[in-house]
């Protein structure tokens, strides 16, 4: 069993590292999915870690995964220098406005990338056909898709990720994630035989700031407040780790 975790720092991956993960998700912004970190954070991610894989999603924007030419061409863009930057792998998605792989976009993110190795994140949960965009998916060559099984949670999509472990056959790597907590990953391992799972291990700590102005907020009703700080819980992975390895 191999495991991922998304982080949004470089204290995030050392933490991952620490508890033994295979690999960490290097994001910004999580709150909105996920979005394309700096490359001074992929950089400093590659320099304080040693052993464990760091793969940067590439990902313009929150939202949809309907792109035009210049999201597409600011991913493309991204995927080149974070490449030349030294990341093994990156992630990526996109589709058309009705649901399919959009594989032109994907062709051109695969080729920046430059023999990286390519996972196609959780836009398949929106992709109108699952079992034909895993087929186009292999096709491409991508070595793994992340999914909750088109639900709200990979525990909730078990039944379907399941499907398309068997459906894959070894040519693509079916990971779990999405609400994947220490109640919940040994469940979802045992219903889909995957041999992945992803998940963040996320908390929150105080903020050190003394002074704070609790009449502002600066990201919106959706984030935590100033006040505190999302961060990467070791004790949590461990417990996650423990749980899906039974």
């Amino acid at each position: 069993m191999k495991f991922e975790i998304v982080v949004e720092s470089v204290a995030g991956a050392i933490t991952a590292e620490r508890t033994g993960a295979d690999r960490v998700e290097l994001v910004s912004a999580l709150v909105d999915g996920g979005l394309t970190p700096t490359v001074g954070a992929v950089e400093r991610t590659l320099d304080a870690t040693s052993r464990i894989g760091v793969f940067p999603i590439i990902r313009a924007r929150g939202g949809d995964f309907v792109y035009d030419e210049h999201e597409a061409a600011v991913m493309e863009r991204d995927a080149a220098i974070l490449r030349k930057v030294g990341v093994p792998g990156v992630v990526i998605g996109a589709l058309t406005p009705d649901g399919r792989i959009d594989r032109p976009v994907v062709e051109r993110l695969i080729a920046a990338a430059d023999g990286a190795e390519v996972t196609f994140h959780r836009a398949f949960d929106v992709a109108a056909d699952p079992r034909a965009a895993l087929d186009e998916l292999i096709d491409l060559g991508v070595a793994r898709v992340l999914t909750s099984g088109q639900e709200a949670t990979a525990g909730e999509g078990a039944p379907l990720i399941a499907e398309l472990v068997r459906r894959a056959a070894g040519r693509i790597i079916v990971m779990p994630g999405g609400g994947v907590r220490e109640d919940t990953a040994g469940a979802i391992v045992a219903a889909t035989g995957a041999e992945e799972l992803h998940f963040s291990g996320g908390d929150t700590a105080p903020s050190p700031a003394t002074h704070q102005n609790p009449k502002v907020a600066m990201g919106g009703g959706r984030v935590p407040p100033e006040s505190e700080r999302r961060v990467t819980s070791a004790e949590r992975i461990v417990r996650i780790m423990r749980a899906a390895k039974g």
